[in-house]
């Protein structure tokens, strides 16, 4: 049984505002969106090969979202990216690989995300359950100093052999090391869709930089925007974005003598956006060749609004034109029953057909 939109309005509360908003900047009429013919309509037109096209349709097709053209990912490589001991602490449960999975398959995702160490533990129990989407590159924090980097903790081969439906890679975008991620990840994508597989990338800025001002504009419209562009240009199938906050980066940003950093366009501030958060994750979306490839937002951390603040992303994607959500730590970071009410309130918002696109 779904959520009514009574029942959403009322878990939005004052942002309720969001469901009525009508889009200023770039017309939906422009977007590719989001439907059941998605994969037929657009990447069967791509140069993607028919097993490239038969797993993306494997996870379009699996969980509640089945065959709609949204997609609800489970993604859990925090016990890497943030340590086991802050991630799972608050539901020991998860260091579990099986119920990270089950959470997943209960939570009726559309594919679950973890790292080679996980899904191979449990891969012959249900790889051929729910799609596996195994992460191959994370920043680990035990080196000493911590340092933000993406290093490769296995072969696209690795994720093959397990049944992996898809990869998913994270690129640093502006920092010193992105040159070299750009390329291995580049590289690895090549090779799972050689082997059939569909790719989802990360994207995500980081440089110390990006902070000035005493604003942070590390997910800015326009930063994370251009982030996607070139995520879509190494080949990414579904780009991960975090939602964004702000916008301007381009403009604030000055180089250490003070000159301009990056290039930009007036119209994108004027014209193409605005301070609304539909306009801003657009923007995103239209850097992912106007929706050819899906945009999917990230959850973010968990803290005592989890289930409002998951709504109220699901319902800015879905209006702004985005494939769905990747959510984990509001879902696994609490008892499982709770985790799943979550997962199906965001699944909630893609299947009540009143909520469109703005």
């Amino acid at each position: 049984m779904t959520m009514n939109t009574n029942k959403i309005v009322e878990i939005l509360g004052d942002d309720a505002n969001l469901l009525e908003y009508k889009a200023q900047g770039i017309p939906k009429e422009r977007l590719h969106l989001p439907g059941p013919d998605f994969v037929d309509r657009i990447y069967s037109q791509s140069d993607r090969s028919p097993r490239v096209l038969r797993n993306l349709q494997a996870l379009f097709g699996h969980g509640r979202l089945a065959n709609t053209g949204f997609i609800s990912i489970l993604p859990v490589d925090q016990g890497i990216e943030h340590s086991a001991a802050a991630s799972f602490t608050g539901n020991i449960d998860y260091f579990d690989p099986a119920n990270i999975v089950e959470l997943a398959i209960e939570g009726g995702c559309s594919a679950v995300a973890s790292t080679f160490g996980v899904l191979g533990m449990v891969a012959r129990k249900y790889a051929h359950k729910i799609p596996f989407v195994v992460k191959i590159n994370h920043n680990e924090l035990l080196s000493y100093p911590n340092k933000a980097d993406q290093i490769m903790f296995g072969t696209v081969e690795q994720a093959f052999d397990m049944g992996a439906v898809a990869v998913g890679a994270t690129v640093y975008f502006g920092s010193p090391e992105s040159g070299r991620q750009i390329i291995e990840v580049a590289e690895a994508f090549a090779r799972a869709h050689e082997l059939g597989m569909a790719t989802i990338l990360w994207c995500y800025t980081r440089n110390d930089a990006f902070k000035t001002g005493g604003v942070d504009y590390h997910t800015s419209a326009d930063l994370t925007g251009q982030a996607n562009h070139l995520g879509v240009t190494i080949h990414a199938d579904i780009i991960k974005q975090k939602m964004p906050t702000n916008n301007g980066g381009f403009k604030a940003v000055k180089h250490a003598d003070g000159s301009a950093f990056g290039r930009t366009s007036d119209k994108v501030y004027s014209e193409l956006t605005s301070d609304n958060p539909i306009e801003l994750t657009r923007f995103q979306l239209a850097n992912c060749y106007m929706g050819r490839c899906g945009l999917i937002n990230s959850g973010g951390a968990s803290g005592a609004s989890d289930l409002k603040e998951a709504v109220l992303t699901a319902v800015i994607n879905k209006r702004a034109g985005g494939t769905g959500l990747i959510l984990g730590r509001k879902a696994f970071q609490r008892p499982r029953q709770e985790g799943v009410e979550i997962l199906n309130a965001v699944q909630d918002v893609y299947l009540n057909q009143e909520i469109t696109v703005a």
